[in-house]
């Protein structure tokens, strides 16, 4: 990197070694204890890289650039922001593009060149992030679920009752005393708004409150260059085909996406298909160099989408997570296409069983509208 002295990242250290651990009770710290804590942890430090989880949605990357200006404003260190994956969908390009949101390519960064890391939006054990098993991390700022490994982190800020990671990320900002560039303000109220669907999922009073504070801070022309961006023909290409392979249980809709261009459309559709009338259960998958994405949504209280998920798909390796209402999975691909085919249909008849719909015949969803 131009101008910047290679400080080396640390390698993880064996479990109670290193770093002060950070306190299980961190989560129910106030936002001021919290930042207090983030700035011993960043102390000394020259250099941040703040990733998302792969494939980031506007959450995650509303809420690490934002990590990263505190650091740089507050503990005065120079801070990156560093994405794996791709940014596919229509809306988090022009989310990324319209704001000029400073993040990268984990493959365009010297990791060596770091000696602070954080997550946001995901946690180390997950693996649904670029960041090498090698490297510590010192930061994670997460509102799914805790994973235990994560408190291993010096800082670690995960468990809490929030709806959103941004949420999180606005609470230090407003303990720091930060204004917000608008750009900045733009992006973490549109990633509140994206993650509890405008405040109607999962919703606790501190989005609520980090929402009305945003509010008169970003930009309404932005946020509708955001919302309603040029698509693409593949796009409209990919919905004809989830439309024509969906199949529905009753209570449940299960749509083959085949192959996508991009690996967040899988969510999406998912999310689309769960507006059907009468649906508790929506799952959506798709092949995304050779790796098989899928999207879970629930209605049904009884059941944790993210809990489900991990139970389903524990077996199969790669990643899995989420919470109440949502979840996703990404699991290794290999073998010859019946191989594949066997695959996903053993997963798919896993999540029939656990929807109580396994014994019922499905309709296609075009059949299913006729009739």
């Amino acid at each position: 990197m131009p101008g910047t002295t290679s400080v080396h990242p640390r390698r993880a250290p064996p479990p109670g070694e290193g770093a002060e651990p950070a306190s299980p009770r961190l989560a129910e710290l106030p936002a001021r204890g919290k930042l207090e804590r983030l700035m011993r942890v960043a102390k000394g430090k020259k250099r941040a890289l703040i990733l998302t989880h792969d494939n980031p949605d506007p959450d995650s990357m509303a809420a690490a650039v934002a990590l990263a200006h505190i650091l740089e404003k507050r503990a005065g260190i120079e801070a990156r922001v560093g994405y794996g994956g791709i940014i596919g969908r229509a809306e988090n390009i022009a989310f990324v593009k319209v704001l000029h949101l400073p993040v990268s390519h984990v493959s365009q960064l010297d990791l060596d060149s770091f000696d602070l890391f954080g997550l946001v939006d995901t946690q180390p054990p997950v693996g649904n992030h670029s960041l090498p098993s090698r490297i510590r991390v010192d930061i994670v700022v997460d509102h799914h679920p805790l994973r235990e490994e994560s408190l291993q982190a010096p800082f670690a800020d995960v468990g809490g009752d929030f709806g959103a990671t941004s949420t999180m990320v606005v609470e230090y900002m407003r303990a720091a005393k930060l204004e917000p560039s608008v750009e900045v303000a733009t992006a973490l109220f549109y990633g509140i708004k994206a993650d509890t669907r405008d405040l109607g999922r999962e919703t606790t009073q501190t989005d609520v409150d980090s929402y009305l504070w945003l509010f008169p801070r970003c930009d309404k022309q932005l946020l509708g260059q955001i919302e309603h961006p040029v698509l693409p023909a593949r796009y409209f290409q990919l919905y004809h085909t989830a439309f024509e392979r969906a199949k529905v249980y009753s209570s449940a809709i299960v749509t083959d996406l085949e192959e996508v261009y991009s690996p967040d459309m899988v969510a999406e559709v998912a999310e689309r298909m769960m507006f059907l009338e009468g649906m508790k259960w929506s799952l959506a998958y798709a092949t995304y160099r050779n790796q098989l994405y899928v999207s879970l949504r629930v209605k049904d209280r009884r059941m944790n989408a993210g809990r489900l998920i991990r139970e389903i798909c524990e077996d199969y390796g790669g990643s899995s997570g989420g919470h109440g209402s949502m979840a996703g999975a990404r699991l290794p691909l290999s073998g010859r296409a019946n191989q594949r085919k066997a695959l996903k249909r053993e997963l798919v008849n896993r999540f029939l069983e656990a929807f109580g719909v396994a014994d019922e015949r499905p309709v296609s969803l075009l059949a299913a509208q006729d009739a």
